[in-house]
């Protein structure tokens, strides 16, 4: 069992904290207008412009600013980290593909982000979290449980 220092965590809750503040303010842009958005009407005119497939424009505009700011919301506290640190990953892949195709530069807000939400759904939330508390098996097979004390 490898034991992992306590300023791990710590470092874990920093990155936490970082991507839901970062993800609150621009999720509740798109989703609720607030902070000066566009509010999810102004939003999805904006992913109409970028022709995605499949689904219709308002779902793909859902899907966004709910990864966005729920899951900040809920990556504050730790809460189902992995879940939503996953949906933050495809948001951004996504982000980065709509910026690409709409012949825009300048990716590295969003690639720092999604690696930062990867780094959470590969080591998990760390001790510091709800995650710790609630879920006392590990989530994958032959890994430390986060919430034992070190």
């Amino acid at each position: 069992m490898v034991k992992v220092p306590f300023s791990a965590s710590i470092g874990l809750l920093l990155v936490r904290i970082m991507l839901s503040v970062t993800f609150i303010y621009h999720g509740g842009q798109k989703l609720f207008g607030w902070f000066g958005g566009p509010g999810i009407k102004g939003f999805e005119g904006f992913i109409s412009t970028m022709h995605l497939p499949i689904l219709p424009t308002v779902v793909w505009a859902l899907m966004a600013a709910i990864a966005e700011c729920i899951g900040g919301f809920a990556l504050l506290p730790g809460f189902l980290s992995r879940f939503w640190a996953l949906g933050l990953v495809i948001d951004m892949l996504m982000a980065i593909y709509v910026r690409r195709s709409a012949g825009l530069t300048g990716t590295e807000l969003e690639q720092a982000l999604m690696v930062l939400a990867a780094m959470i759904v590969l080591a998990g939330p760390g001790i510091l979290s709800v995650d710790a508390l609630l879920f006392r098996k590990p989530l994958w097979p032959n890994s430390r449980h986060v919430g034992k004390s070190q």
